[in-house]
């Protein structure tokens, strides 16, 4: 038996470092596409000679040329350009659902975790209400009520992102403040508020990172949901959700124009999913593999 697992562990090593090579490799593609993907969306104004609002009827339904690289929409618009824009406001409209999210579930879940109580059970009687609806239709109902328009449809998911960092950082703040350090800063006189902002915060910054990270990828996801049924980003603002939208009804003349903003949605969903396993890996001690040990 000992001769059987001393010829086994070496292959076993060998077979988690080819593992732990190939995924390492993965999220390092996964930071570079999504690295280009931002960098070329913040230079869409350095890399295209065209306004993304620009019409120009005797382009209409342009195929891939050297004038427009991907072809033109259905009143001239250059493609390449609007996908450029549509990514900077698909990615800032992203961002601003998690801030929305963070700026309310955050402090919630801060509170409830540390105090309990009464104000404990009600903020999560709010957030199982809330969690109980599918997330895109709870959006719909809010966007129906606030109206159509990004900024709305910001507010809308922000405000259905809440529960799940809630509850995420109330869980963190139960664990934390059950911990010495805590009972050693009231001891020496800290207020609850320093305790909580500056000591209990920090360590459960590392786990609100990653969840954010998928959050952003989900609400990039939802936006263009929201943005392909007419509820998000209007006409003409450019957006990878209204593009696709767009782009569905001329399939057969131009198959790019529903084609690249599906595929840039797809990029940099899988590459925040991915770049998120890499960041959990990472920052959580018990997902590292630990060496084995030699007979």
């Amino acid at each position: 038996m000992k001769t059987r697992m001393f010829w086994h562990r070496p292959m076993l090593r060998t077979k988690r470092r080819k593992e732990g090579r190939l995924f390492t490799s993965t999220v390092i593609a996964a930071l570079l596409i999504l690295g280009g993907i931002i960098f070329a969306c913040a230079l869409a104004p350095v890399l295209s000679p065209y306004e993304p609002t620009r019409q120009n009827l005797a382009d209409s339904l342009a195929l891939p040329s050297a004038r427009h690289l991907l072809g033109a929409d259905k009143v001239g618009r250059d493609l390449l350009t609007r996908l450029l824009y549509g990514g900077r406001t698909t990615l800032l409209s992203a961002i601003g659902v998690v801030a929305v999210s963070v700026f309310i579930g955050v402090p919630l879940g801060l509170w409830s975790g540390y105090y309990g109580g009464f104000v404990d059970s009600l903020i999560g009687r709010c957030c199982d209400v809330l969690l109980s609806f599918p997330s895109l239709l709870l959006a719909f109902v809010f966007v129906a009520g606030f109206g159509r328009g990004i900024g709305n449809a910001i507010l809308a998911l922000g405000i259905v992102y809440v529960p799940m960092i809630t509850r995420l950082v109330r869980s963190l703040t139960l664990v934390e403040k059950q911990k010495t350090y805590v009972e050693a800063c009231l001891s020496i006189g800290y207020s609850d508020a320093r305790v909580i902002f500056l000591h209990i915060f920090p360590n459960c910054v590392s786990t609100v990172l990653v969840q954010l990270t998928l959050d952003l990828a989900y609400a990039i996801l939802d936006l263009a949901s929201l943005s392909f049924l007419g509820l998000g980003v209007q006409p003409p603002v450019a957006d990878w959700g209204a593009m696709l939208d767009e782009g569905r009804n001329f399939l057969l003349q131009n198959p790019l124009l529903a084609l690249a903003p599906g595929l840039a949605i797809i990029l940099t969903v899988v590459s925040l999913n991915l770049f998120s396993d890499g960041i959990h890996q990472y920052i959580e001690p018990s997902q590292r593999e630990l060496p084995a040990f030699e007979e």
